[in-house]
């Protein structure tokens, strides 16, 4: 099982002072006691100076900025963590019921365990629209009482399974005799009642200072305590209106002298020593809409005897025994509880025994490791896979969603010796050179692009720049190409292997039929000649496939050539042999360990091999092995490749990760020409699957295509899709966009060369 090793929360964070910056920073300590787990935070600011937070906060939002979202999602996929916890309230987030955080989350290639902090029992259709968002993108949600569990389902029609219910933190406090701590305060020998938190007026304060004469009348001694700042939102807007409010309220009720002030945000320690010279705890909360209450979790916790409104949360904490319940707005019942437990002893100790016990299970360090669990099963998900269901519109149906060919990228790869295999990020790495493998894809993207883009004047530039690498890697001596070159233009091989040599064939082939430039078409077609004799060599069935594709371009134009036509039957026949006795059984592969990689260019051959030499036995196989990937390949309603980190082994499971472009690209051209082989519309249908892969209709819900460089990412692993942008990604993505332009355009002449068409 693999384990996390870093997370990133983001959230408020102390000194901001609210609940939810407590809680985070409670969160962020807990989790990193656990010394195999680095732990930081995203905080997010409500005024545009922030606040001075620790070490442990590394990058800073404002809550207003949309554009610093999609900064953050940046900063933490450039990071790399395992993954990001979200804590989530309508109100800290910028734009309409705070849905900038969607624009972070959604960049995310982590998963992610979103903590809701708040769930309505009634939203507005946009708070509504904005949680199922966040749920849909979300790997995990928690909630911290069981009626959010129930709401998530009922109300928002969440999966259950999705959903975690994991307690309010609180601290591991001691379980005291409350006179311990009272002359600290100068009230020795008083009947302690505490509330403490940030002062607003839904927290129903005034109700229990209506309450306070008929408890005083029976416990002189008795003092309310009310611990905390105004909520800095409504200060903002009202000053200290409210406070000064109740203020008045108590000399009026005559109690002004059983009532003490803390107005100010108090930090751990003294909360200790306020809850632990309490005798009565009380929220005396005006509705039930609150589904967590950060403050009767820490009393209970204390080992304090609560009195509560029936708010969600207080309901399930307090259950039958662990407190008292009295009605919202009744003075007069919060009187009668109070009165009652200040009177018995045992009662308010049983009560306060079995609140200590029952929130043993709410202390930091067991709500550290369910998170960590969490997010353990949530990282090990990604690698086994789980089943996103992506809504959208078909290509068919949005016909405008095909984006631009963009070739910036392809240029930044490209140098005076040809294109560069990788990419760190998106910058080119010498370290790995150049190989014929990629600058034969990209000599059959450039040739295919001429008629999308025939006003580009690099497009024939490119295409020279490529086909001298091919031709430079063209070994007379041997009639093989060879394929590794160093940055320094060394050849690292005298051969390279046999898919090198069918990769160059096949873009050889094309560009013999279809460059617009007369000196591209006429080297291509002398070379291709050349290496005819070497491809009776070749023995690999993903060799032969390539090599077929573009001996069929090559007949496209010159159907005449008896040579090439003898070829082409020579290599069909003897990938049809390695497959023929398969095709229809239970496992139809030519391989008996497993499938590995660029699957569907073997039915791609058969089906072009099949049609052009009347062989219904080749069709059919072509047929039976493309739609036996196909159920293999789908998950849910999106492509799901085989993974290379196992790949696909009879009898066992299928690899999830990693995924590769490579596979994406070779689905979607082989079933590009089944669709206008067959008229099958199955076949388009999972061929828009297949480009909607890259575009984020995959495992992971993340889009692989880079709309800013025009690069793609080199592939989707557990982790998310990979930051870097090399060449045959690239390349992968590029024939992709370039076949479904061109079938969109119904260029007739590339009808039948469907895998670059």
């Amino acid at each position: 099982m693999e384990r996390v090793s870093s997370i990133a929360i983001i959230g408020n964070y102390l000194p901001r002072r609210c609940g939810i910056a407590t809680f985070t920073t409670d969160l962020a300590t807990a989790l990193s006691a656990n010394r195999e787990i680095k732990c930081w935070a995203l905080a997010v600011n409500d005024r545009p100076e922030g606040y001075k937070y620790p070490e442990k906060v590394r990058f800073e939002i404002n809550q207003n900025l949309a554009a610093e979202y999609r900064l953050a999602a940046d900063y933490l996929n450039i990071n790399q963590v395992d993954a990001v916890s979200l804590q989530h309230e309508y109100g800290i987030f910028g734009g309409d019921s705070g849905r900038h955080i969607l624009s972070l989350i959604r960049e995310l290639r982590m998963p992610v365990v979103t903590t809701l902090h708040t769930v309505l029992k009634n939203p507005s259709p946009e708070q509504k629209k904005v949680l199922c968002e966040i749920a849909e993108i979300s790997s995990r949600l928690v909630v911290m009482a069981e009626k959010g569990v129930t709401f998530l389902k009922d109300i928002y029609g969440i999966a259950e399974q999705k959903i975690s219910m994991i307690h309010h933190g609180i601290p591991d406090m001691p379980f005291v005799d409350s006179n311990f701590y009272k002359d600290q305060f100068g009230v020795d020998g008083k009947k302690v009642i505490l509330t403490f938190g940030l002062l607003s007026p839904n927290k129903g304060i005034a109700s229990m200072i209506e309450a306070l004469p008929a408890i005083v009348s029976r416990h002189p001694d008795a003092v309310y305590i009310i611990v905390g700042a105004t909520h800095p939102h409504v200060k903002k807007t009202r000053g200290e209106e409210y406070r000064q409010t109740l203020e008045r309220l108590a000399k009026s009720k005559g109690v002004d002298r059983h009532i003490m002030f803390f107005n100010r945000f108090v930090d751990f320690s003294e909360l200790c020593e306020f809850l632990g010279a309490c005798d009565v705890y009380v929220t005396p909360y005006l509705n039930e809409a609150q589904i967590v209450s950060g403050t009767l979790a820490y009393a209970m916790g204390a080992g304090k005897a609560s009195v509560s409104t029936p708010y969600w949360y207080a309901e399930e904490m307090i259950g039958s025994d662990r407190g008292l319940l009295v009605g919202f707005n009744d003075p007069q019942g919060l009187a009668q509880a109070i009165n009652k437990l200040l009177e018995d002893d045992n009662l308010r100790n049983a009560i306060r025994k079995r609140a200590y016990a029952f929130s043993r299970r709410a202390v930091w360090s067991q709500v550290a490791a369910d998170y960590i669990s969490v997010f353990n099963e949530v990282k090990n998900e990604r690698s086994r896979g789980h089943g996103y269901i992506f809504k959208s519109k078909t290509l068919e149906s949005e016909k405008e969603s095909l984006p631009e060919i963009k070739l910036d990228h392809l240029h930044t790869l490209t140098d005076a010796s040809g294109i560069i295999q990788h990419a760190i990020y998106t910058i080119p790495d010498y370290n790995h050179g150049y190989c014929t493998d990629d600058n034969a894809r990209a000599l059959i993207a450039m040739v295919m692009a001429q008629e999308l883009i025939a006003d580009d004047p690099q497009l024939v530039c490119l295409q020279k720049k490529y086909l001298a690498f091919i031709q430079h890697a063209f070994n007379s001596s041997s009639g093989w190409f060879r394929n590794f070159m160093s940055f320094n233009r060394s050849w690292l091989e005298e051969k390279g292997s046999e898919d090198c040599q069918g990769r160059a064939i096949w873009s050889l082939g094309v560009s013999s039929a279809l460059s617009a430039d007369p000196g591209c078409a006429w080297l291509s077609s002398s070379l291709f000649h050349q290496s005819l004799a070497m491809l009776e060599s070749l023995t690999h069935p993903r060799a032969l496939a390539f090599a077929l594709v573009g001996i069929h371009a090559y007949l496209a134009r010159f159907s005449g050539d008896s040579e090439v036509r003898r070829t082409r039957e020579s290599l069909a026949f003897r990938l049809f042999d390695k497959i023929k006795n398969r095709v229809n059984t239970d496992w139809p592969w030519f391989e008996n360990e497993s499938v590995t990689y660029a699957n569907a260019k073997i039915p791609h051959a058969l089906l072009l091999s099949g049609q052009w030499m009347q062989r219904s036995d080749m069709l059919q196989a072509g047929y039976r092995l493309l739609d036996w990937l196909v159920s293999l390949q789908k998950n849910n309603n999106c492509f799901s490749p085989i993974g290379n980190r196992g790949w696909y082994k009879s009898g066992g499971p299928k690899a999830l990760f990693d995924q590769q472009p490579i596979e994406a690209q070779a689905m979607l051209e082989t079933c590009l020409l089944a669709k206008k082989m067959s008229g099958n519309d199955f076949y388009y249908d999972f061929a828009a699957l297949a480009f909607n892969w890259f575009l984020g209709q995959n495992d992971l819900k993340q889009p692989l295509y880079d709309y800013t460089t025009g690069g793609c990412r080199d592939g989707l692993s557990p982790d998310g899709a990979s930051l870097n942008q090399g060449a045959e990604s690239t390349l992968s993505w590029l024939l992709s966009l370039i076949a479904m332009h061109g079938f969109r355009a119904e260029q007739k002449k590339l009808q039948y060369i469907e895998p670059i068409s």
